[in-house]
């Protein structure tokens, strides 16, 4: 970690409807470059970025990667910015085949290898967290043969991830073959239940599936949540939407984070608006701002 992250702001105590960090993911940036998507965003008001590795911002596989993450770190401390690392790039490993390869490919080596990047980017960003999921299982790959492949490649990662003292948040995902909480916990208990392996918690996939009501996901992960992704969502439909334009209270959701102590980043996930990024940049944290008051004057 380099001297700067290692000073860079990260929480403070949890204490009225400021206490929550909002960040936003540079997912939905994905047309700007990535110095111009955090100068956005911190003019903004937001305290931090989820930051998706993907070609054209901070692609780990591109030359000069050293001097890249050092330049973004710097970038990151001048405008006072938190930082998590996502991995959900669509076609950064296989420009024909979304996701490919994940963790439970016959061959997931550059998966591997990809993740491994990302952790030892994230120590060097002094990030608070590496997040990343399990995948679709491939046609012809038996559930036990996935099971196997998954907990191998996730005991991979959480052993560069304690060498380099990063915490990862393994995201539950719709439609991936660890879709939710109870899968999550499935598979801590099969890695063992490494202290370094928690879970990121993506508020608009707790409406869209879990089968409690959504404030009630947080305290049920609160001891090992690291990461929050927030958005809207409707029940059943992996769709993520602007604030306000789906089913989701958000003030009594707001208000169960703050009463867990979660101390970390609470980040908009809308990875299909970039082409109106700053406007629902700006439109999500006046409505996330409204909503913590709300939650805070139960």
């Amino acid at each position: 970690m380099t001297a700067a992250a290692a000073t860079r702001p990260t929480a403070g105590p949890l204490s009225g409807p400021d206490a929550l960090r909002f960040g936003y993911g540079t997912n939905g940036f994905a047309n700007h470059r990535l110095g111009d998507a955090l100068a956005v965003l911190a003019d903004l008001g937001y305290v931090g970025v989820a930051l998706t590795l993907d070609h054209d911002h901070l692609d780990p596989f591109a030359p000069g990667l050293a001097r890249r993450v050092a330049a973004v770190s710097r970038r990151l401390d001048a405008l006072g910015l938190a930082v998590v690392v996502e991995t959900g790039a669509r076609y950064l490993l296989d420009p024909r085949h979304k996701h490919a390869p994940t963790l439970l490919h016959d061959d997931p080596a550059r998966r591997v290898e990809f993740l491994r990047r990302a952790v030892r980017i994230g120590a060097d960003l002094g990030a608070e967290a590496v997040s990343f999921w399990a995948g679709v299982r491939p046609p012809g790959v038996p559930p036990g043969v996935a099971a196997d492949r998954l907990v191998a490649g996730c005991a991979t990662v959480c052993a560069a991830a304690a060498e380099a003292g990063v915490p990862l948040g393994f995201e539950p995902e719709p439609g991936m073959f660890v879709e939710d909480i109870a899968g999550w916990w499935r598979l801590r208990e099969a890695l063992g239940a490494p202290p370094g392996f928690g879970i990121t918690l993506d508020i608009g996939h707790c409406r869209c599936l879990e089968p409690m009501p959504v404030p009630q996901c947080v305290p049920a992960v609160a001891a090992h949540l690291v990461n929050v992704q927030i958005d809207d969502m409707r029940r059943g439909v992996h769709e993520h939407l602007e604030f306000g334009t789906g089913e989701i209270d958000f003030p009594p959701v707001l208000r169960a984070l703050a009463d867990a102590g979660y101390r970390g980043l609470v980040a908009v996930e809308l990875p299909r608006h970039s082409h109106a990024a700053p406007a629902v940049a700006a439109r999500s944290l006046d409505f996330l701002r409204a909503a913590a008051s709300r939650g805070e004057g139960r």
